[in-house]
C-alpha cells in the first residue's frame, strides 16, 4: 500500500510545478524531470513489475488518471506560455485598426516624384528635406541673389508677417545651403518638394507646386558630368528616345548657366521640335565661399525642375490645376 500512497503526493507535487514554471524553457526542464524517460513519475510507473496480482490493477488505474492529468496540465501551461511569449513587449492598443490592404491609389505627382527619386538613386544620389518657411538667408543671400534682385520682391515672392522677414520657398535650393553648411564635400544629393510662388493660378501656373533640384560636389566636377545625369535621368523618366540640349541662360547662384530643354515623341505629338524642361548649371564660386568650401578645390553643378512639367507630359494633362482639384473621376485615371 505504500506505493499506492506515493501517487497522489506526486502528482500534486508534479502539478504544482509544471503551473508554476516561468517560461517554456522552464516547462520543458520540468516535464523531463517527472515525465520524461527519466523522470520522477516516470520511475515510479516502473516500480509496478514489483507489485502483486491484488495491487496491479488499482495501481495501473492510479498512474494512467495521474498520467492524464499531467499531460493535460502540461499542454495548458505550455499554451499559457506561448500566448504570453507571442504578446508585444511593450503596451499595445488593441483598439487601433489591423492591418489590411491599403485602398485607393497613389497621387500621380506622388508617382512621379518616387520614378524621379528611383532614377537619382541608381546613380548615388541620397535625399534631402528641409523647411518649407524659410528665411531670406537660405533662400536668397546664400545662394547669391541680391536684395535688389527681382526674384525677392513681394509681388514674385510670399512674405509672412514677422519681424524676421520669413517667406515660403521660392524653391528647394534653399536646402542645399543647409545641407552643404552641415557636411563637408563630396555631396550627392535631391531635394524633392513642396515650393511657392506668387502666380495666378491657370492652366500652366499654380501658386504652390512642387521642384525637384540635384547637387553634385566633388573635385573635378564638369559639365559633361552633368548633361550625363541629366539625359540618364529623363530617359529613366520619359524613354530612351529622349535627346537633351543646352542653351545659355542666366541664374545667380551657377555659372555657367543653362537651360535644359528636351525632345522625345510625346514632344512631337505635341506638334514641338524642343520643350524646355529644367535649369541647371555649375555652381557660382560665390555660393561655395558662402557655405566654407574653396572654389579652388570643389567644382559642382545644380540642376531643378517641375514635377508637375514631367506629370503633365507623361499623362497628356493640360491644366496643372486638375493636379490640386482632388477629383476622384481624375485621380482615379492613375
Amino acid at each position: 500500500m505504500g506505493f499506492l500512497n506515493d501517487i497522489e503526493p506526486l502528482k500534486q507535487t508534479a502539478l504544482t510545478e509544471l503551473k508554476n514554471a516561468a517560461d517554456l524553457a522552464a516547462l520543458e526542464q520540468t516535464k523531463g524531470a517527472w515525465i520524461g524517460p527519466n523522470g520522477k513519475f516516470t520511475a515510479l510507473m516502473k516500480q509496478m513489475g514489483t507489485l502483486s496480482k491484488e495491487e496491479k490493477p488499482a495501481a495501473g488505474k492510479l498512474i494512467n488518471a495521474a498520467k492524464v492529468e499531467l499531460e493535460a496540465a502540461l499542454a495548458a501551461r505550455r499554451e499559457e506560455l506561448e500566448l504570453k511569449a507571442a504578446l508585444p513587449k511593450e503596451p499595445t492598443d488593441f483598439t487601433l485598426p489591423g492591418r489590411r490592404r491599403a485602398l485607393g491609389k497613389l497621387h500621380p505627382l506622388t508617382q512621379v516624384t518616387d520614378d524621379i527619386v528611383r532614377a537619382f538613386r541608381k546613380i548615388g544620389f541620397a535625399v534631402a528635406d528641409g523647411p518649407e518657411i524659410e528665411d531670406e538667408y537660405h533662400c536668397f543671400d546664400a545662394l547669391n541673389t541680391p536684395a535688389d534682385h527681382p526674384a525677392r520682391d513681394s509681388q514674385d515672392t510670399f512674405y509672412l508677417n514677422t519681424t524676421d522677414k520669413r517667406l515660403l520657398r521660392t524653391h528647394t535650393s534653399s536646402v542645399q545651403i543647409r545641407v552643404m553648411e552641415k557636411q563637408p564635400p563630396p555631396v550627392r544629393i535631391i531635394v524633392p518638394g513642396r515650393v511657392y510662388r506668387r502666380d495666378n493660378a491657370d492652366a500652366t501656373h499654380n501658386p504652390t507646386f512642387h521642384q525637384i533640384e540635384g547637387l553634385y560636389v566633388d573635385k573635378n566636377v564638369t559639365v559633361g558630368d552633368l548633361k550625363g545625369t541629366v539625359e540618364f535621368v529623363f530617359k529613366e523618366l520619359m524613354g530612351s528616345d529622349v535627346k537633351i540640349r543646352f542653351r545659355p541662360h542666366y541664374f545667380s547662384y551657377t555659372e555657367p548657366s543653362y537651360e535644359i530643354d528636351f525632345t522625345n515623341a510625346l514632344v512631337k505629338k505635341m506638334g514641338k521640335d524642343w520643350l524646355e524642361i529644367a535649369g541647371c548649371g555649375m555652381v557660382h564660386p560665390q555660393v561655395f565661399e558662402t557655405v566654407g568650401y574653396d572654389p579652388e578645390v570643389w567644382t559642382g553643378w545644380a540642376f531643378g525642375f517641375g514635377i508637375e512639367r514631367i506629370a503633365m507630359l507623361r499623362y497628356g494633362i493640360n491644366d496643372i490645376r486638375l493636379f490640386y482639384e482632388n477629383d476622384v473621376r481624375f485621380l482615379k485615371q492613375f
